[in-house]
């Protein structure tokens, strides 16, 4: 069975940092793009970042660019991803998510081009 597992979310004060994890298992990890989202509190799931399968194209989007680094390690079947200079805008539940297909990275801002969805972790950025 295909499972994800985020880790590394908790509660830090704004200007703050964390390291997310995601841990991988069940398929062939280096064969696949990876992304993160993120849903706040009442909104919606908003794509956040991705990765290419051997981990040379990382795409972000606006709101976290220059802020947060998404990177992967396949010998350890985990992607991660660094949040830096957090906000309160930032607090929301962190999933990590496996892109079905070479095509779906072609788009990577569109979350059903997901098929795997893990559980996620929960980051809170507050005073």
């Amino acid at each position: 069975d295909v499972q994800l597992q985020a880790s590394g979310g908790g509660l830090v004060q704004p200007g703050g940092s964390l390291r997310l994890s995601c841990a991988a298992s069940g398929f062939t990890f280096s064969s696949y793009a990876m992304s993160w989202a993120r849903q706040a509190p009442g909104k919606e799931l908003e794509w956040v970042s991705a990765v290419d399968s051997g981990g040379g194209s990382t795409i972000y989007a606006d709101s976290v660019k220059g802020r947060f680094t998404i990177s992967r390690d396949n010998a350890k079947n985990t992607v991660y991803l660094q949040l830096n200079s957090l906000n309160p805008e930032d607090t929301a539940v962190y999933y990590c998510g496996r892109y079905r297909d070479v095509m779906s990275y072609l788009y990577p801002s569109e979350l059903n081009g997901m098929d795997y969805w893990g559980k996620g972790t929960q980051v809170t950025v507050s005073s």
